[in-house]
């Protein structure tokens, strides 16, 4: 048995002036035949999971594109199309298949096609017939649409967010696949689509509200019959009509026990819809609590969360650290003028330099600081924990780290980098364990790396492209009725 492996993540922010095109793809990650296998076969990432999965039911893999790159603007037209040439001519000169395996993201947005993924997935099927069996992985963020589940014959997303199970959920795409392919099951699918948008702020697997929500799933995943349940998240960043949140539920040939399971859960998360709007904490509170806490502290900054496509220069936290005096503090800022400046002085040089805020007016002006260069570095590391994002290999480009008077250490990178490893402070010889205050720019994912030296999490309302506050957006194409943004009365 023969099957195929095609992979296009994307995780679009509609509300970001930059768009994503292929030269994104090809610096970031693009794989095309026996390179996807070169690049995943290691990973903490689905794909990874899926050759795994795959050479243990003793099925051939036929990788055919893995295409990913870091959250952004949406993906222009000429990219998407690019990206589904390589797919066709792959598909090609593949041969006969018996089956492929997909990994879409959930969240993309084309500017040509808003459901991007729901575009690509149908376009394929299409292009294989109806018969041959498509089972696709998604990330807990997905935004849904009828589409993309209608296009597949099972569908399995992540489990936890931080995403640390991306691998498993491959190996278990690559299961379901040789049990469908040897005859032993026949996978169904069902959903729903309930008008709720989980909170960003909320959307952590591991505590309430989320983690009775995915408890009930696992006992859902219990009963006979009952092949692999999926809650979405949802992406409050892309304005499209999909977003929000979504269940699908995948049985042995029984949609009606599919749908009544994806009911199930949307009623648990209907009825406890008011536990998963977002409690807001301001910058100055957030550091108050944080210099009250013991030990370590990391301020999570929801407004320049990177992992949702932000610039990764906001500035707001470092400000007002920065006013206070708040010693032992550090930020990292994507700034290759600023970086490029400290490269030019040296190590032990001090100087002024005026750091991030320069992508855009979201968030925050520039910091302008008298700094003294401590560090200066190739930005290069690895991370071989099961991360956020599964990924292994980092690069940051030429990375600066510059200390200022009043004791806040900043990171400055030459490339956007999101904060889902520790490695991030150890290539340029800091201890994360000596700082009172780190901020991460992220909600949830960087919880994976940082909660090794740090026990108290505090999520920041800070203003940007990805603002935990949804009232800060104006949204064009969503659907209406969504909670918390209007009222509901029943989620049919």
């Amino acid at each position: 048995m023969r099957v195929g492996i095609i992979g296009i993540q994307h995780e679009s922010n509609t509300f970001i002036r930059t768009p994503t095109d292929l030269a994104l793809f090809e610096e970031q990650g693009l794989a095309v035949g026996e390179q996807v296998r070169d690049k995943f076969d290691d990973a903490h990432h689905e794909i990874g999971g899926i050759l795994q999965g795959l050479d243990e039911q003793g099925i051939e893999a036929v990788p055919i594109l893995g295409a990913v790159a870091m959250p952004s603007g949406p993906v222009t037209a000429e990219a998407l199309e690019a990206l589904l040439k390589i797919v066709s001519d792959g598909l090609a000169a593949a041969g006969d298949l018996d089956g492929l395996l997909v990994a879409p993201h959930g969240a993309g947005v084309s500017e040509s096609e808003p459901d991007m993924d729901g575009y690509w997935l149908s376009r394929l099927r299409e292009r294989v017939g109806a018969d041959l069996p498509m089972i696709c992985t998604l990330d807990a963020h997905a935004n849904l649409s009828p589409r993309m589940i209608e296009s597949c014959d099972a569908t399995i997303m992540y489990r936890s967010n931080p995403h640390l199970d991306q691998r498993q959920r491959g190996i278990e795409a690559a299961k379901l696949m040789a049990r469908t392919l040897r005859g032993e099951i026949r996978p169904t699918q069902a959903y729903a689509l309930p008008p709720i948008a989980i909170n960003i702020e909320k959307q952590f697997s591991e505590a309430p509200p989320c983690k009775p929500m995915y408890d009930l799933a696992d006992q859902i995943l219990q009963r006979p019959g009952v092949l692999s349940n999926s809650i979405a998240l949802g992406f409050p960043y892309a304005d499209v009509e999909e977003m929000g949140s979504g269940f699908i539920v995948v049985t042995d040939n029984d949609p009606a026990l599919a749908q009544r399971c994806a009911d199930e859960l949307t009623q648990y998360l209907f009825d406890h819809r008011e536990d998963f709007v977002a409690e807001l904490i301001n910058i100055d509170e957030a550091i108050d609590r944080a210099l009250a806490a013991e030990g370590s502290v990391c301020l999570l900054d929801m407004g320049d969360n990177v992992g949702g496509g932000s610039a990764a220069d906001g500035t707001l936290i470092a400000h007002r650290l920065h006013e206070r005096k708040v010693v032992s503090s550090f930020v990292a800022l994507n700034d290759p003028d600023a970086a490029k400046q400290a490269f030019d002085a040296g190590v032990g040089a001090t100087l002024e330099l005026t750091m991030g805020g320069k992508v855009d007016d979201m968030h925050g002006p520039p910091l302008t600081a008298p700094v003294t260069v401590r560090f200066l570095g190739d930005g290069m590391f690895k991370e071989t924990e099961a991360r956020h994002g599964g990924r292994t290999g980092f690069v940051m480009g030429p990375t600066a780290i510059v200390e200022t008077e009043q004791g806040l250490t900043i990171q400055l990178t030459s490339l956007r980098t999101a904060p889902f490893s520790l490695g991030q402070l150890r290539c340029c010889n800091l201890d994360p364990r000596k700082f009172k205050i780190l901020v991460a720019k992220g909600v949830n994912a960087p919880v994976a790396a940082y909660r090794e030296v740090c026990h108290t999490m505090i999520r920041v309302n800070t203003a940007g492209s990805t603002s935990a506050d949804m009232d800060k957006f104006t949204y064009h194409h969503r659907r209406r009725p969504l909670f918390p943004l209007e009222p509901i009365d029943d989620w049919r």
